[in-house]
């Protein structure tokens, strides 16, 4: 597919940069495969594909597609989604942490209002007055 992929590419020389189009002359589409060999990897593809079956153009998005070993390319993908999950779950636990922190502390300033007011022969009754 990569010899395929060259074939159907053409750059624009008005772009500043190279650009890739497929043989319709249009900017490729970022897609995503549900093939069974590469589930979740994202491809360039024609934006007419399904459509008009004369343009091939295919191209990988991510780095991994100069990989030889597509083994090594699809345990980098796991490590990197890996990764991501990680970073979610760290943030969640932040979150839970500093919730749970806040709550002892409010619990412990409720206990310490009722202790004082015990102390000093008040009887500590709800709503708590405030400045």
């Amino acid at each position: 597919m990569a010899a395929e992929s060259s074939r159907s590419c053409q750059s624009r020389s008005s772009a500043p940069k190279r650009e890739l189009v497929c043989r319709h002359g249009e900017r490729p589409v970022l897609r995503v495969s549900g093939t069974r060999n590469n589930p979740g990897r994202r491809f360039w593809g024609c934006v007419y594909y399904e459509i008009q079956e004369e343009c091939d153009f295919f191209r990988w998005a991510d780095p991994e597609a100069d990989s030889d070993d597509p083994h090594v390319a699809r345990m980098k993908r796991k490590v990197a989604a890996m990764k991501a999950k990680v970073r979610d779950v760290e943030w969640k636990f932040k979150v839970a942490a500093g919730l749970g922190i806040f709550g002892w502390a409010v619990l412990f300033c409720f206990l310490w209002q009722i202790w004082f007011s015990q102390r000093q022969g008040v009887a500590c009754v709800m709503p708590l007055k405030y400045g």
